[in-house]
């Protein structure tokens, strides 16, 4: 059996003080490399208006930049998600290549404010870390708000939720479908068809 690195956390009994977009917006404002506000925050902004609560939120870049967004979190405290636990990022070291997520706060604090993943990239190409053939142009992954707050796009963040969805993870895709534009639901439809040809959200996505 494994021993747990030292000063690992368990994810289990965590708790949360998730900021908001718009701080997300203030305190990654001047930050070198894209960003966006992904998970249910990123459908919310996608739609215009909050329709549920939201337990925390999520944020994405790409891999390649997870040191540039290190460098602008100074004073916050990093950790890699590993498999039933959160190990510190220490400075210096590499983000690992099999891993893809990282949980952050503010030093000092012990409520957690941000999680990121880390998306795949490989050159102008951005490819769904589950399935590498899906894919779409890095740059046309993103849209922002009327007041410039970048988030990633509708059809990618129910990719990601299609998996083993939860109960808000439907309410979400039930909530977005109507505002989903004909793109939208061909991009989501062919990925489905894809990754999970037996997807229960293909009958609605017709």
């Amino acid at each position: 059996m494994t021993e747990p690195q030292a000063g690992a956390l368990a994810p289990e009994g965590q708790t949360w003080e998730p900021t908001t977009p718009q701080e997300a917006a203030a305190i990654l404002g001047g930050l070198a490399v894209p960003w966006l506000i992904a998970g249910g925050w990123a459908l919310d902004l996608f739609i215009g208006r909050q329709t549920r609560a939201h337990a925390d939120l999520d944020l994405a870049v790409f891999r390649g930049d997870e040191g540039a967004l290190r460098d602008h979190l100074r004073g916050w405290e990093l950790f890699i998600a590993d498999v039933g636990s959160l190990r510190r990022w220490e400075p210096g070291a590499a983000f690992p290549s099999d891993r893809h997520a990282m949980w952050a706060r503010e030093a000092g604090r012990d409520r957690w404010q941000l999680e990121i993943a880390v998306e795949r990239r490989e050159g102008t190409r951005w490819s769904y870390r589950r399935d590498p053939s899906v894919g779409a142009h890095a740059a046309d992954i993103g849209r922002r708000t009327s007041d410039g707050i970048p988030y990633l796009r509708p059809d990618i963040v129910l990719l990601y939720k299609s998996k083993t969805p939860r109960g808000l993870d439907e309410t979400d895709f039930i909530t977005a479908l109507p505002h989903l534009d004909a793109g939208q639901r061909g991009f989501l439809a062919a990925a489905l068809w894809t990754v999970a040809p037996g997807h229960r959200w293909l009958e609605r996505l017709k």
